[in-house]
Order: C-alpha cells, then structure tokens, then sequence
C-alpha cells in the first residue's frame, strides 16, 4: 500500500505560479507510473499530466502543455507540478495518483487504471 499526499495549492492570480507536491509513504514510488487530475466544481475529474518512474517520459493535457511540468524525486519518494501562467480555468482540487508495477515508458492517461489516489488540494487561480 502506498499513501500520498499533496501540497502547495493555494490562491494566485491569474499569471502566477503554484508547485505543487505529491509525497508518498508506505513503500517507495519508483517502480510507479505517475500522474496529476484534476477536478473543478461539477466536472469530472480530468487528466492533466503523467510521468513513466524514470521520469524520462511525460505528457500532457493541450489545456496545460508549454505552462505547467511534471517532474519525480524517486530519492524523495515525491512528484511534482510545476505551474506557470495559470489561468482561471485552471482552478480545482489537484489529484496526484500511482499505479505500480508498469514498464520503464510507461505513460497512464486513463484515470481508472491509476491503484493510488492523495486526497487533493485546492487551486483557485483569480482573474
């Protein structure tokens, strides 16, 4: 069993930046492909970026490609998002999530593959 659990979400204005972080415990994260979701307010909860456990493939959402990247610390057992330029759209709970057991590439877009799921933090970007 693996718990994670995220921070750094707050409230910015619109250009602004957030990191967000996503700490894992209960066992190490570094045979995990990883991935951020996100959920505003009636919606469902969508992707926004993934990472193989090398960290040496990601992908993107178009809404947040060239804005935001998606980074691991496999030493620290902790994944990152790095936002810039947010935008208002952007707000919502942030999810980070895990699946273990995945090939070297592996890339996961698909929200109900991911095993592992923090409890969110809140992004409110203003306009």
């Amino acid at each position: 069993q693996v718990q994670l659990v995220e921070s750094g979400g707050g409230l910015v204005q619109a250009g602004g930046s957030l990191r967000l972080s996503c700490a894992a415990s209960g066992r190490t994260i570094g045979r995990d492909a990883m991935g951020w979701f996100r959920q505003a307010p009636g919606k469902e909860r969508e992707f926004v970026a993934a990472i193989s456990w090398s960290g040496g493939d990601t992908y993107y959402a178009d809404s947040v490609k060239g804005r935001f990247t998606i980074a691991r610390d496999n030493a620290r057992n902790t994944m990152f998002l790095q936002m810039n330029s947010l935008k208002p759209e952007d707000t919502g709970v942030y999810y980070c999530a895990a699946h273990s057991a995945t090939g070297l590439y592996t890339i996961i877009v698909d929200r109900r593959v991911y095993d592992y799921w923090g409890q969110g933090t809140q992004v409110t970007v203003s306009s």
